[in-house]
């Protein structure tokens, strides 16, 4: 199968990348600075339609474009995550509509964000939106606005937790913390986090690539609070108890790092129902044993 990936020179489109093509698949990467690579890249400017779009026809699309949102949440900022998964979106959907043949399936990145700060409640593919905050629901409301109406056979929706792979902002950031003795929980902890392995997200990808439409929950089926992701981390990295990091200071490091607080003292229960009911198997659906085998 030919498989373009728009948004492919990221740490999720690299992985997937390099996933599909160790099974025999062709794959062509667009970004607006092709370099060497183990994959074949094509230039795009991700804002209209070009000669890229000869790549298309009788591919399968991953559209994973879009700026990391470890950013502070004003005005620029949102606009900045907006446009850099609105705009890339919008192109392809031209492209895709220009064709003569449908895409055989459409894969749109999103994620488990979309639902807000959800609090207690339980989330799964019939969750409806939430209506903010503006730097999380707003964004990704928005990003799967523009992939509404696609010119594919199939296009599936994937809501995305946090992605855990060795090497990666998320999991580099929360290690270090607990490395450096900052292990506690941030808040009061009750926050729940999603969270999926890297290696459970691609085999989603490589499933849905073969069938189903619609939208899916990519996530283990057991979400954690992050009081209990915190002590994981700790045992991960063979350290000790830690104190707790309050909200305050959560903010006032955020200003320091030109990060998100939301990012840490908001949260979202959510499970994959869709899956789960297909008879997927999840080959680290613990928190525990995950982090061990990444930290290792």
């Amino acid at each position: 199968m030919k498989v373009v990936i728009a948004g492919g020179t990221g740490a999720l489109g690299r992985r997937l990348a390099d996933d599909l093509a160790a099974r025999g698949h062709e794959v062509v990467i667009l970004t607006r600075s092709p370099g060497s690579g183990r994959h074949r890249q094509v230039r795009w400017d991700g804002r209209g339609v070009g000669a890229w779009a000869a790549e298309l026809p009788g591919a399968a699309l991953v559209n994973l474009a879009g700026e990391l949102v470890d950013r502070p949440p004003t005005r620029a900022g949102i606009a900045l995550l907006t446009s850099s998964r609105v705009e890339p979106t919008r192109a392809l959907a031209a492209a895709a509509a220009a064709l003569d043949d449908p895409l055989p399936v459409w894969i749109q990145a999103s994620t488990l964000a979309i639902h807000g700060d959800a609090g207690e409640q339980l989330l799964d593919e019939d969750s409806p939106p939430a209506d903010g905050p503006p730097q999380m629901a707003g964004v990704a409301r928005a990003w799967e606005a523009a992939a509404a109406q696609v010119n594919a056979d199939r296009a599936v929706l994937l809501r995305t937790g946090i992605v855990l792979d060795r090497d990666t902002p998320a999991l580099d950031r929360l290690a270090g913390l607990a490395r450096w003795g900052l292990g506690g929980r941030i808040g009061d902890g009750r926050q729940w986090v999603s969270w999926v392995h890297i290696e459970d997200w691609l085999a989603i990808v490589r499933r849905v690539l073969e069938g189903g439409a619609g939208v899916l929950v990519a996530s283990s089926p057991n979400p954690v609070r992050n009081a209990e992701l915190m002590a994981a981390l700790r045992r991960a990295v063979h350290r000790p108890p830690a104190p707790p990091t309050p909200t305050f200071a959560v903010r006032l490091g955020a200003l320091v790092l030109r990060s998100d607080p939301a990012l840490a003292l908001t949260g979202r229960r959510a499970v994959p129902k869709r899956l789960l009911a297909e008879g997927f198997s999840f080959r680290h659906p613990h928190i525990e044993e995950a982090l061990r085998d990444l930290l290792r």
